[in-house]
Formats: structure tokens, C-alpha cells, sequence
């Protein structure tokens, strides 16, 4: 499959096999899900009445008092006692194989090349740590929100885009399906996807 470069009149060869593969919704949406899952802190949690201190005597007799019965001040009905379903901490991730994992990346790539998305570029770097130069850069490529996806992302780069709203730049081994699938446009240069396409054949 061959991808015109940005600002050059060559163009560029990759593997039909990663970015010419048909869109396979189906799994995508279930390896997105499951990297969203994964993110997830899952450290949610209340006391139930074993757990709430206090509570070991029977705070009054069983019969005579005209009142229902309680064995413990720390039941879920008293001010004070536990939550009847307490919520423990739980692993919300779900298990995506390699294999699907990496058929979904290569669905993924291949969509945003057929819906032009994807803006191949032979470098992205700053000169100095300037947000000014960078965007600049940004709107010379149509670029206000998504990604720009290097093989190394050097100092002056990252300074220089850190603080521009919707659009991150990582490396190759920082990219992921859910930023992917949610970026407007992708911009990659040729030694990165040259990585992506080696990683995922």
C-alpha cells in the first residue's frame, strides 16, 4: 500500500497485511473496551457491619422493651453501622489476547488510511521548546485534535506541545487503540509507521 508523504511528492510503501486490512468493528470495540477497563482504578470500598468497629455488645436486652430486637449497634439500619452490599475494590480489566490485540491495531490503522486520517510526515520536532512554533507546525498539517505519533519524542518537542488542548504526541510504544479510535486525524512520521508496520506483521 503506498501513503503520499506530507509536504514531498514521493510516496511511500507499506505492508497491504497492517494497513490494508478490512474493519473488523466488532473487535475493535472490544479490545478499546478492554484497554479502557484495564485503566481503571477499581480501589472503590465501604465497611460492612463486620468491618465497622464497635458493635460487640447487644446494646439492649433481647424482650421487654417494646422495641425490635438488635444484637449490634453497627448494623446496615443504624446511624453509624456498615453498608448493607459494601463495595470492595475489584480488577475491572478484561483479557484481550496478543493476537486479537494486534489484528485490532492493524483494523485500526488500516480505517484511518481509507478514511484519510492518516498524515504521513518524513519528521516532527521542534527546534526550540516553543508552544508557538509548534502550533504553527500543527496547522500547517490540519492538525486540531488528535495525535502525532514519532519514533522518539525529544525534550523540546514534548515542552513545546505540551499544552496544546487535544492534541498529544507520543512514540510508538505510547500509542493505543482508544486514542486512536478517537483521534480526528493521526499524525505519523515515515520511521514510525515503519515501527508499527515491523511490530505488527
Amino acid at each position: 500500500m503506498q501513503m503520499n508523504v506530507q509536504g514531498s511528492s514521493s510516496a511511500v510503501e507499506f505492508a497491504d497485511g497492517v494497513f490494508g486490512v478490512d474493519f473488523n468493528e466488532t473487535l475493535v470495540h472490544q479490545v478499546v473496551v478492554s484497554y479502557m477497563a484495564a485503566a481503571r482504578a477499581g480501589t472503590k470500598a465501604q465497611k460492612t457491619r463486620s468491618q465497622v468497629s464497635g458493635g460487640g455488645a447487644k446494646p439492649f436486652r433481647q424482650k421487654g422493651t417494646g422495641r425490635a430486637r438488635a444484637g449490634t449497634i453497627r448494623s446496615p439500619l443504624w446511624k453509624g453501622g456498615g453498608v448493607t452490599f459494601a463495595a470492595t475494590p475489584r480488577d475491572h480489566s478484561k483479557k484481550v489476547n496478543r493476537k486479537m490485540y494486534r489484528a485490532a491495531l492493524r483494523s485500526i490503522w488500516s480505517e484511518l488510511a481509507r478514511q484519510d486520517r492518516l498524515v504521513v510526515v518524513e519528521s516532527f520536532a521542534t527546534g526550540s521548546p516553543k508552544t508557538k512554533e509548534a502550533i504553527v507546525k500543527l496547522a500547517a498539517l490540519g492538525l486540531d485534535k488528535g495525535i502525532v505519533v514519532a519514533s522518539e519524542v525529544d525534550e523540546n518537542t514534548f515542552l513545546a506541545t505540551r499544552n496544546i488542548p487535544n492534541v498529544f504526541v507520543m512514540d510508538v510504544a505510547s500509542v493505543d487503540p482508544a486514542s486512536l479510535v478517537g483521534a480526528d486525524k493521526v499524525v505519523v512520521t515515515v520511521d514510525a509507521l515503519r515501527k508499527v508496520e515491523e511490530a505488527l506483521q
